[in-house]
């Protein structure tokens, strides 16, 4: 079955940068289109970037281009986001997905 397991979240100081990875698990990943979403306290789901399966196409929501870049090493079965210049309006819990599918998610804190 789909297993999805985010890490590398934490609490990081406004400007700060962390590298999420999502490691998979029960499915080809390396045809599988991929996607970061993140659920903010009290708000609903938003996507933030899609990568298509060979990598060469990416997606960026407009808060996070040019901050954050989406890639992935099918060889390792593994997506990440790298995150930079983080503002407290990045905080929520990021979750990898596939096909309608998420992980447990990994706390990503911005404050100071």
């Amino acid at each position: 079955q789909v297993q999805l397991v985010e890490s590398g979240g934490g609490l990081v100081q406004p400007g700060g940068s962390l590298r999420l990875s999502c490691a998979a698990s029960g499915f080809t990943f390396s045809l599988a289109a991929m996607s970061w979403v993140r659920q903010a306290p009290g708000k609903g789901l938003e996507k933030v970037s899609d990568i298509n399966s060979s990598g060469g196409t990416t997606y960026y929501t407009d808060s996070v281009k040019g901050r954050f870049t989406v890639s992935r090493d099918n060889a390792k079965n593994t997506l990440y986001l790298q995150m930079n210049s983080l503002k407290p309006e990045d905080t929520a819990v990021y979750y990898c997905q596939v096909g309608g599918r998420r992980g447990q998610g990994t706390q990503v804190t911005v404050s100071s």
